[in-house]
């Protein structure tokens, strides 16, 4: 492999672009006829050469950080080195970013995992937006989490819709049920291939999503969606293939910030039942137990802070990106209602007070789970105690902004 470095080529280049003034140098075999109509017309400008230039430095910089990012595996500090060179290509542009007030692109990594957004393939539908790719994201990670069909409706990144079932179609009409209200123009991600039985359910009378994404759809499934009055022509429907799960897509994030960037290693880890505490006197049932590990799995793709209300394999409520933990509980039992009697609650972070245990005890949850760690732990888990409800510590947080 170490043979297959190219020295002379990219020096070449290089030293093509660097005299730009009296040199083209053409490294894109898409900008051939380009040139090529520029010369018949008289020849190419120091705007045009000066352009060429820059495609050939940017065309040569990618090729060296490929090569350093393959070398960087002998480095000890290799996982977060003293400099990061990234390297993204171009896949789509964006109608705008955000807001249409803001310019936007979608670059993919050049050797992106199959299974992912960026590798997804759409198979109808409107251009993809700049919000219906990170809501799209953030679907095809929270499915990925399970072995069992699973479904998940997203708005604003955040789940408003999980559930598991013996088909896809039993998952995603409980997920449906979680939250009707909150699922129009949605994006629906499912872990399975969707077939005709579940495309009927998802263009039922009364649904709208924006984008629904699967490992597959069969093909007399299409033209449920395609077919749809009113937003059939519109919806964007993408394949990913098959969905590895996330303990093969270990890797790192980026984040920008002004005159920066933070640099993190995705959150990948899975529910390990040896490193797991029962700290209260009540032990959860066989049943709860089942609850609180898919809790656990949903809570960490909501914004912190976060808590997830599920029973049965169903999500039934969640508080996201609250300022205060209480908040998000509040908001959880209420989405939840007369589904919290009996239900599990799950908490991306340990409780600073006892006063999120009184209020699931009040609404009829048995058991919780959160990391622990706090100050309170001894008065939250006398709260527990004296409401009868088992808790149980991971001892792992789950933030998420």
């Amino acid at each position: 492999q170490i043979e297959q470095i190219d020295i002379g080529g990219p020096t070449l280049i290089r030293a093509a672009a660097k005299n730009f003034e009296h040199v083209a140098v053409i490294v894109r075999p898409a900008d051939y006829e380009w040139a090529l109509l520029r010369l018949q017309a008289g020849g190419l400008s120091r705007e045009d050469r000066a352009l060429l230039a820059y495609r050939a430095f940017a065309h040569v910089a990618e090729y060296d950080a490929l090569i350093a990012d393959w070398f960087r595996r002998f480095d000890p500090d290799g996982a977060l080195p003293e400099t990061l060179t990234l390297t993204y290509r171009l896949a789509q542009r964006l109608r705008y970013g955000e807001n249409p007030h803001q310019q936007a692109a979608f670059y993919r990594e050049p050797f992106a995992p199959h299974g992912c957004i960026a590798t997804a393939e759409q198979l109808w539908g409107k251009e993809l937006s700049y919000n219906n790719l990170l809501d799209a994201d953030a679907a095809l990670e929270l499915v990925r989490e399970f072995e069992q069909p699973a479904c998940a409706i997203i708005k604003h990144t955040n789940p408003c819709g999980v559930a598991l079932g013996e088909s896809i179609t039993e998952a995603f009409l409980r997920a449906l049920e979680a939250d009707p209200v909150s699922a129009f123009g949605g994006i629906v991600a499912c872990n399975r291939p969707i077939d005709r039985e579940a495309a009927e359910a998802m263009v039922a009378p009364g649904t709208f999503f924006e984008v629904v994404l699967a490992p597959d759809f069969a093909p007399d499934a299409l033209p449920l969606f395609q077919e749809r009055k009113g937003w059939g022509q519109n919806v964007r429907l993408l394949r990913t293939g098959e969905l590895p799960p996330p303990s093969q897509l270990h890797g790192y994030a980026v984040r920008s910030l002004t005159g920066g960037a933070l640099y993190t290693e995705r959150d990948t880890i899975d529910w390990n039942p040896d490193a797991l505490q029962v700290v209260t006197e009540r032990t959860p049932t066989e049943s709860e137990w089942v609850d609180l590990r898919f809790a656990w799995r949903v809570v960490k793709h909501v914004k912190s802070n976060a808590i997830v209300v599920a029973k049965g394999g169903v999500v039934w409520g969640v508080g996201a990106g609250q300022m205060n933990r209480v908040g998000s509980v509040r908001l959880a039992l209420e989405a939840a209602g007369e589904h919290a009697r009996g239900a599990v609650l799950a908490s991306d972070a340990f409780f600073p007070f006892p006063d999120s245990i009184d209020l699931a005890a009040q609404a009829g949850i048995r058991a919780i789970v959160q990391p622990g760690g706090s100050k309170k732990d001894p008065e939250v888990i006398a709260a527990a105690n004296e409401t009868g409800i088992a808790m149980v510590f991971t001892g792992v947080r789950h933030f998420r902004h």
